[in-house]
């Protein structure tokens, strides 16, 4: 008995052997990335990565080579040369040109000890060098006692799924800076994403220095008090304390390079017509009453909106977006356009008598006829208007007459629709007429929302096409934006928690085609970008409350 209990003891200890050492294979063969690529062939060789490996660059990609050197030095310790020599043999890392792949894709390779990063263009370098990085953090054996990083053979082929891949911050409601800013451009270009919608005017709020009109940043940047306490928008608590900030000019040009070399392109939002007490605080006469108001205290739709039928306010805001303009290279100009109350427009008598003269029936006909001007001007700069779905006369909101929002103009075509909010048959629609959209959906993208009405899954579950929009339209949708929206963000550390790990969520459903994502997976694989974040400094929610409770 004792021999056959022996036996049973040694099978079933090499059992649980054989399963341990499967399950780490299986663990080991596992190659972690996010966003998830479209390919990947694991091999069975390695490579080390050390001081003796070079990288290899011409004119085209010096700057990715010097990046991806920095990244070696900061995060290893290890001094890896850079060299113009094209015809090593082997240890180096090349970037190769191949004029087949798509805009943004890339292929890496790693055999035969070197990797090679194939791509188009230089984002397409980028975003190949974004997943080696992972490869080396995540997916690797490091000593430091010799110096080197094994990562196993691999061949990854990868492009994203939409071309626009947006993050967007609002800083009109709490200013945060110059250093924030740039921990977000990192985070978001090692995701891959592409584009900072950067929402720098609001009631609350100009962050953003215009040189001809001085007192946007003196008075407009200021307010005396904020709005604060948990019942929020229904809050009568306020902090007392003055909250002010913006940017100068030379400001705004380091974050724009800096979002360059990262393969970002800063997408600034100057609202109009609506949302624009600040402005009106800062210069009376841009409002519909021509009263002095002072910067709102309190969250919520402003006091007064720009008279859009008094050709010096209209003066103003081209003069507004021609510095605004030399600041940004982005062919996208966003104008906002929402949550404009017509009850200000359908109260002066000036308003009316333009709009009977250049008949407009409705307050929404004038928003259009005015968004169409503003389109008109911008393409005569070589620049293309995007605005929140209301600039083409949706009715979305409860406060507005359904009277006041049927319009007969055209919104100009070459505007991009930005849909946040009404039926999704609106989208659909916009799509259907040759719009194209970028698809923000404030129920699934809105990062402000807590996690029990926006958890983590519900975020990751996202897919930015109608379900009803035919398959001929689908090109149409360009993409999406996930935004953080700031008036209960006080603080850098809120800001974390609301927007990590979310913003991984939107990474991969801007980038990885809808077929390969799996939540599970993304689950397991952001264990290791918490630890990334957690290196960071980033305060993102702990796992046990990114879930709906």
């Amino acid at each position: 008995m004792a021999y056959l209990n022996s036996i049973k003891n040694n099978s079933i200890l090499l059992f649980s052997m054989f399963f341990w050492f499967t399950t780490l294979m299986m663990n080991a063969q596992k190659t972690h990335i996010t966003p998830k690529p479209q390919k990947i062939i694991e091999g069975t060789s390695s490579l080390k990565i050390s001081n003796e490996t070079q990288i290899v660059f011409d004119n085209t990609n010096k700057t990715i080579a010097t990046h991806l050197q920095h990244y070696f030095k900061e995060s290893y310790g290890l001094s890896l040369k850079t060299t113009d020599y094209q015809n090593l043999k082997k240890n180096y890392i090349s970037f190769q040109v191949d004029e087949n792949l798509t805009e943004e894709a890339y292929e890496l390779t790693v055999e035969n000890n070197k990797i090679i990063i194939c791509a188009k263009n230089k984002a397409g370098w980028f975003y190949g060098v974004q997943t080696l990085k992972q490869l080396c953090d995540y997916n690797s054996y490091y000593s430091k006692y010799e110096k080197y990083i094994e990562i196993k053979d691999i061949k990854i082929i990868d492009a994203p799924r939409f071309k626009w891949r947006a993050f967007m911050l609002d800083e009109a409601r709490y200013f945060k800076g110059m250093k924030q800013v740039k921990m977000l451009l990192d985070e978001m270009a090692f995701l891959k994403m592409n584009v900072f919608h950067w929402h720098l005017v609001d009631d609350q709020g100009w962050r953003i220095e215009i040189k001809k009109y001085p007192k946007l940043t003196e008075i407009g940047s200021k307010r005396k008090s904020t709005q604060v306490g948990p019942l929020q928008w229904d809050s009568p608590i306020q902090s007392g304390e003055t909250h002010k900030g913006f940017y100068t000019q030379q400001q705004i040009k380091e974050i724009v390079a800096y979002a360059k070399e990262r393969c970002i392109t800063v997408v600034p939002e100057i609202e109009m017509p609506g949302h624009s007490s600040a402005a009106i605080a800062s210069y009376p006469w841009l409002g519909t009453s021509k009263k002095e108001i002072e910067v709102p205290i309190k969250f919520g739709v402003g006091k007064d909106v720009y008279d859009v039928t008094n050709q010096r306010v209209v003066q103003f805001l081209k003069d507004v977006l021609d510095e605004v303009m030399t600041l940004f290279p982005s062919k996208v100009i966003h104008i906002g356009g929402d949550e404009v109350k017509y009850n200000h427009w359908k109260n002066a008598a000036s308003v009316k008598k333009y709009m009977k003269s250049n008949n407009l029936a409705t307050p929404a006909d004038l928003q259009v006829y005015f968004t169409n001007n503003i389109s008109k001007y911008l393409q005569s700069k070589g620049r293309r208007m995007m605005g929140w779905n209301e600039i083409m006369g949706h009715n979305l909101h409860h406060y507005q007459n359904k009277k006041d929002t049927k319009t007969t103009q055209k919104l100009a075509q070459e505007s991009i629709i930005h849909f946040w909010k009404g039926d999704v048959d609106l989208a659909t629609t916009a799509a259907s007429n040759g719009y194209e959209i970028v698809n923000s959906l404030h129920t699934f993208t809105y990062l402000d929302y807590k996690y029990k009405n926006l958890p983590l899954s519900k975020a990751y579950s996202f897919n930015p096409v109608p379900e009803k929009l035919n398959k001929k339209y689908h090109d149409k949708v360009i993409g999406l934006g996930c935004q953080m929206w700031g008036e209960w963000i006080p603080t850098n550390g809120e800001m974390h928690y609301k927007v990590f790990p979310r913003i991984a969520a939107y990474a991969e459903v801007g980038w990885t085609q809808k077929e390969n994502k799996n939540f599970n997976d993304f689950k397991v694989r952001l264990k290791n970008l918490q630890k990334h974040w957690e290196s960071r400094g980033i305060y993102f929610a702990p796992d046990e409350y990114v879930e709906k409770k």
